[in-house]
Parts: C-alpha cells; sequence; structure tokens
C-alpha cells in the first residue's frame, strides 16, 4: 500500500514540478517581450490547473505519509514546504492570475509592480519545489 501512495506523490511531483517549469520559464523570458507575455498569459490558463492538480495530488499523498511517519526531521521540512508551495499558488492564482487576464490581448509589457512581485514568486516556486524533490529523492533512497 505504502508504494502505491509514493508512486502517487512522484507522480504528482511530476505533474506539478512540469507545469511550474513550464510557466515559470515562459515568464522569466518575456520580461521585455510583448508577444511573450502574451504566450506566458495563454499559457497559465493551460498550467495554472496543471501546478494545481500536481500539488493536490502531492499534498493528499503527502497526508498518507504523514499518517505512517508524524511530523519528524525530514517529515516536518517537506510539510513547510509544502505549506509555502500552497501559499504561492494561492497568490499567483488568486492575485496575479486575474491581472493577468486583464492582460489579454493588449501588447503590453507586464507592469513593473507586477513583474517584481512574479519574480519573487517565481524563486519561491523554484526553490520550493525543487527542495521538495530533492527532499523526496533523499527519503524514498532511505526505504531502499
Amino acid at each position: 500500500m505504502f508504494s502505491w501512495i509514493l508512486f502517487i506523490h512522484i507522480v504528482g511531483l511530476i505533474i506539478g514540478l512540469g507545469a511550474v517549469t513550464v510557466i515559470d520559464t515562459l515568464g522569466f523570458f518575456s520580461r521585455k517581450s510583448r508577444e511573450m507575455t502574451q504566450v506566458t498569459i495563454h499559457a497559465h490558463h493551460i498550467t495554472k490547473p496543471l501546478i494545481w492538480i500536481g500539488t493536490l495530488i502531492v499534498f493528499f499523498s503527502w497526508m498518507f505519509v504523514l499518517l505512517k511517519n508524524g511530523f519528524e526531521g525530514i517529515y516536518l521540512i517537506k510539510t513547510l514546504i509544502l505549506l509555502v508551495m500552497l501559499i504561492n499558488g494561492a497568490f499567483l492564482s488568486f492575485f496575479v492570475s486575474p491581472r493577468l487576464d486583464k492582460l489579454i490581448g493588449k501588447k503590453v509589457l507586464l507592469p513593473n509592480k507586477l513583474q517584481i512581485m512574479i519574480s519573487v514568486s517565481l524563486v519561491f516556486s523554484f526553490l520550493s519545489w525543487w527542495s521538495f524533490v530533492v527532499l523526496t529523492v533523499l527519503q524514498i533512497s532511505s526505504f531502499l
């Protein structure tokens, strides 16, 4: 049973991290290009649901892992990182996304203030997702 939970956990990581990587990369390269800004705005409608699907799969599978192992060591650290991922995702979905939607079809760059907020969020996103992946690999390797 536990091996299935870890498999599902990894599936969630793959889905979420893949979508996060796509939109973060597009966002980075669209900072100075009006055309790429529009591509990124349209792409976020595809990546946002995938990120949430991956995040929710990770979250629910993580609950099963915690039930078995508790909140100590690596499990506590991963739980805190998961909370950062959830808060960052909520910020992007409920604060940034509506502002991006207002720019659909407009040949403009994102306002500097929004670019700064998205850049900070990108750093949190990158660090939290990749830290979670590294800790998951360490966690799995301890079972082998």
